[in-house]
């Protein structure tokens, strides 16, 4: 596990467009793709927007990449609240990703008929490999959760499905989420982690004892190890060892 911290929220989005740019171009001169799960949040929101722009929207090769996402609100496309909406607007509509390489969870469908159909895709993917997506990128909430896995959620205990669909009960609202089972498998993971009011979490996560059914993104434990947490100054505020 790597610790990343960048005094301010604008430094951090930089030094990750510049190290994923990087790792995109070295992956992709070993492969003729690239997969990668997209995060909501604001955070990510400003990273594809300097993704979307010079000079990273031309150093990177658009045509081989192939776009997913790590989770979803049931909600039409159209709707403000939906993550893919958001990453058309400040990246897929700025750069040239064939359709047929971009993933959508379709909301349009009953949850666990979109979690499902989502899964058909992934393995069509990932069974003949031996690791799943070359990067995902996630966030981690001010409770601890990640992708649509929440404290005390009843799909924590999960180990086999690639894809699930959940009830929010604080929201009211349906999500569909990936599954670590197959976040596990990616080559590298990278937590985006920003704000005071997520330090108190990220302490416990990062030094705290092991209690992912209250702080499920302890369940992201890489095979490989290649966890990346970027984080700024507010959000590792509490943290004891700053030197990871």
């Amino acid at each position: 596990m790597h610790l990343h911290i960048y005094k301010n929220p604008d430094e951090l989005v930089d030094e990750l467009a510049k190290w994923i740019t990087d790792y995109i171009n070295r992956t992709l001169n070993k492969q003729d793709r690239f997969t990668i799960a997209l995060s909501g949040g604001q955070t990510p929101k400003n990273l594809y927007e300097a993704l979307s722009s010079a000079p990273y929207r031309k150093q990177i090769d658009w045509n081989k990449m192939h776009i997913f996402w790590g989770d979803e609100r049931v909600v039409p496309l159209s709707d403000d609240e939906n993550n893919a909406k958001m990453a058309f607007e400040n990246l897929l509509n700025k750069v040239e990703v064939p359709t047929a390489n971009i993933h959508v969870m379709k909301t349009d469908l009953p949850p666990d008929v979109a979690a499902k159909e989502y899964e058909k895709i992934l393995h069509q993917y990932f069974d003949e490999t031996g690791n799943s997506f070359d990067l995902v990128l996630l966030g981690m909430g001010k409770d601890g959760h990640t992708l649509s896995l929440f404290p005390q959620s009843s799909v924590l205990n999960e180990k086999h499905n690639w894809a699930n669909s959940v009830f929010v009960e604080d929201q009211k609202m349906h999500r569909i989420t990936l599954m670590p089972a197959i976040v596990n498998k990616a080559s590298e993971i990278i937590f985006l982690v920003t704000g005071k009011e997520k330090s108190k979490a990220l302490q416990h996560v990062l030094e705290g004892p092991f209690e992912p059914v209250n702080y499920p993104s302890q369940l992201i434990q890489p095979a490989n190890n290649e966890l990346n947490w970027f984080v700024d100054n507010d959000a590792a505020l509490e943290l004891k060892h700053k030197n990871l």
